[in-house]
């Protein structure tokens, strides 16, 4: 899969609500480098939020959220 291909499905994962892991990425799109992808995406513009997520097991990981812009009915008084 490319890099492209890879970026835009990752968009896609996080436009539906749900966040990502790297973990995630590799397992669901073949993805290993998912802070690559990030970058790439925010280089777009689009505004992600970074997580990090303590594993229990004494190491931490990336979690990565779209942060979602109001749409013009929820910014109405």
């Amino acid at each position: 899969m490319s890099q492209e291909t890879q970026t835009h499905r990752i968009l896609a994962h996080l436009q539906s609500g749900k966040t990502i892991t790297p973990a995630e990425a590799q397992e669901k799109y073949g993805c290993y480098r998912l802070g690559a992808r990030i970058y790439d995406l925010k280089q777009e513009g689009h505004q992600i939020h970074t997580d990090r997520v303590d594993s229990g097991q004494g190491t931490k990981f990336a979690q990565y959220s779209l942060i979602r812009k109001p749409t013009r009915q929820e910014q109405a008084p």
